[in-house]
Parts: C-alpha cells; sequence; structure tokens
C-alpha cells in the first residue's frame, strides 16, 4: 500500500517532535528507562475526552497536586472530585474516575491491570481508554482510536465513507499498522501527527513524515477527509433557574443535583425541569425579580436557555428551604465548584 514503512517513519518523526505534555513519558525518557505511570495515563485519558489540551494541562496539574496517587483519589469525597471537575464538562467521568479510583485502590492494590481486558473491566473504562493505557502505559499492542488518528487513517487510506460509518473500516486499517514494538510510542505519534500537522483544516502536508504513502494527499483529497453525515439541529430546552439569597446575611442557596442525569451530583442552584417551554415552579414565595438577560449554554445534545430570578428569603423561611431541598448556603457561589452553566448565572447577575 505504501511506499514508507508507517511504523518507522512515524516513530522516528516523534522522537524528534513529540510533544512534551505533562502526563506524558517521552521517548527520550523512554530511552533512559522511564516507565509511564499508569495512574497520569489514566487521569489524562480521561480529562482530555471532548476536552482540548489547552484547558487540560492546567487543570490536570492542579488534580495531581490535590490526588497524587490513585489511593488518594479513592479517599477523597466524591463531592471534593467534582467540585475539582467542575468547568471540564461531562461531570459523569468525574463520577466514574471516583468510582475507578476506589476499585484500583479496593480490589488491585492501587495497582491498574496491564491488559486492555483487564482495564476494560474497570469502572467508568472504556474501549478507547482501555487502548490508550494498554499501550502507553504498559506498551500493549492495542489498537487506539481517537479523533485524531481517525483522520490520519482516513486520510492514510482514502476512506470516503463519512464517519460514524467509517469506524469500523478505520479501526482495521488502524489494526493493519499497529507494531508489537513501542505500541505507546507508536500511538502517541499517530495523537501528535493529527494534532499538529494532519489537522481537520489545511493539514501540513510537506511536514508529513507519512505523505509518500498517504492516498488521500496522492488524490489531492485530503482536505476533505475524513467526510461527515450532517448533524442534525440541536433542539433548544427551556428552564428556570433561582438565585436566592438570605436575608440576613446575603448568604445564597446551593443544592446538589440527583446523582443520575445531566451534571448529576454537582451543587447548583435551584432549577426548574428543562423542556420544551419554560414551566418556571419557585421552591418559595417571594418577591421575585426576573434578570433581564438569560443564561444561554450548549450541551452536547442540546442548547438551553434559563430565565433567571432573584429572591430574598428571611431566617426562618431559608431554614425550611435548606431542609426541604437539602440545600445549603454559602456566602460564595463562585468559589463552590459549579457547572459551568450554573457559573453563567453569576455572570449575568453581575452584569
Amino acid at each position: 500500500m505504501a511506499p514508507v514503512k508507517i511504523d518507522a517513519a512515524l516513530l522516528d518523526w516523534y522522537d524528534r517532535h513529540a510533544r512534551d505534555l505533562p502526563w506524558r513519558t517521552g521517548p527520550a525518557a523512554r530511552k533512559r528507562g522511564a516507565r509511564p505511570d499508569p495512574y497520569r495515563v489514566w487521569l489524562s485519558e480521561v480529562m482530555l475526552q471532548q476536552t482540548t489540551v489547552a484547558t487540560v494541562t492546567p487543570r490536570y496539574q492542579r488534580f495531581l497536586e490535590l490526588f497524587p496517587t490513585v489511593e488518594a483519589l479513592a479517599a477523597a469525597p466524591v463531592e471534593a472530585v467534582l467540585a475539582e471537575w467542575a468547568g471540564l464538562g461531562y461531570y459523569a467521568r468525574a463520577r466514574n474516575l471516583h468510582k475507578c479510583a476506589r476499585a484500583v485502590a479496593g480490589e488491585h492494590g492501587g495497582n491498574f491491570p496491564q491488559t486492555e481486558e483487564g482495564l476494560r473491566a474497570l469502572p467508568g473504562i472504556g474501549a478507547y481508554t482501555a487502548a490508550a493505557i494498554a499501550a502507553i502505559a504498559f506498551d500493549e499492542p492495542a489498537v487506539v482510536m481517537d479523533g485524531n488518528i481517525e483522520r490520519v487513517m482516513a486520510r492514510l487510506f482514502a476512506v470516503e465513507t463519512p464517519l460514524p460509518d467509517a469506524k469500523p473500516v478505520l479501526r482495521g486499517h488502524a489494526a493493519s499498522l499497529t507494531p508489537d514494538k513501542r505500541p505507546g510510542d507508536y500511538a502517541q505519534a499517530l495523537m501528535d501527527l493529527g494534532a499538529t500537522i494532519c489537522t481537520p483544516r489545511n493539514p501540513a502536508c510537506v511536514l508529513c513524515p507519512l505523505r509518500g504513502g498517504c492516498a488521500a494527499q496522492a488524490l489531492g483529497i485530503q482536505g476533505d477527509l475524513p467526510r461527515k453525515k450532517k448533524k442534525a439541529a440541536k433542539p433548544t430546552r427551556f428552564g428556570t433557574v433561582f438565585h436566592i439569597t438570605r436575608q440576613s446575611d446575603g448568604a445564597v442557596l446551593l443544592v446538589r443535583r440527583p446523582d443520575k442525569g445531566l451534571l448529576g451530583g454537582m451543587l447548583a442552584f435551584p432549577a426548574s425541569e428543562w423542556g420544551e417551554k419554560a414551566d418556571p415552579e419557585p421552591p418559595v414565595r417571594t418577591d421575585w425579580q426576573i434578570a433581564s438577560e438569560s443564561v444561554r449554554h450548549t450541551f452536547t445534545h442540546f442548547h438551553l436557555e434559563m430565565d433567571v430570578w432573584q429572591g430574598q428569603v428571611g431566617d426562618e423561611l431559608a431554614s425550611k428551604l435548606e431542609e426541604s431541598l437539602y440545600g445549603r448556603w454559602t456566602d460564595d457561589p463562585a468559589g463552590e465548584g459549579l457547572p459551568t452553566v450554573f457559573r453563567k448565572v453569576l455572570k449575568v447577575l453581575e452584569d
């Protein structure tokens, strides 16, 4: 297929151009005998799902300061983990992270399984994460497939079937190329290639170590691949959020959202259900003021618009609210690890 030896050319490029990332044991360190820490590999892979390297890097470093080992993470209250995860989105990842840490610490003596199959058995670890940990941390020749690698495979083999239908074909191509030697470095090299050279737009083919074996580049269609099916328009849901202050000291009421569902287990302001129309059901009777600006936020599958209602209650009613809503009062809601959509409430009230 290709006039270049893919793995050799790619690894040679990686040895010279590997990105310096805080969770990575680079090729020079690997040659000196350093081994990747499975905990750090796992943590970075979970954080990087649906989140950019630029966003993750400072959050990863802070997370490690707070939870330096899998045992430390397992011993922490899940509320502390959720609070530290605020702003990274997809909060089920944080709950599963905590469950997985407890399983590794409690059932495996703090040691991650070293096989893809063993890793898949842990809570919250799916096919991609298991393959990535197995390859990067344990040098198992697992087939790692993320968005960058899918794009590289689509172009190398000129696969014109749109995603997601092309996924099995792309995985088959990736499996055919995965080497037994240095599979972890190889997987990271493909990620780096997709992130820095074989980019979604305007790929820098002249700099690519695999250009001699790229079918799409030979056909001049590399910029068109991978093709994707047209996405359906996201629906918009509506709701109301209630910013309630206590009259005596200005403290703000926060509640913890149900464990199941979107933003599960996170601290938030009381809010109505999100539906096809705004249907406010205030948790208390008071003189409500409606903010002039709504909160707008986009989740994976829908847009959300929430009206912001402000109200104040006396101490007696505040105590009843705290009990009935299982809430608590705080004088610093911004420091409580609120999800992004609820941090926007504070921004609306400040403007």
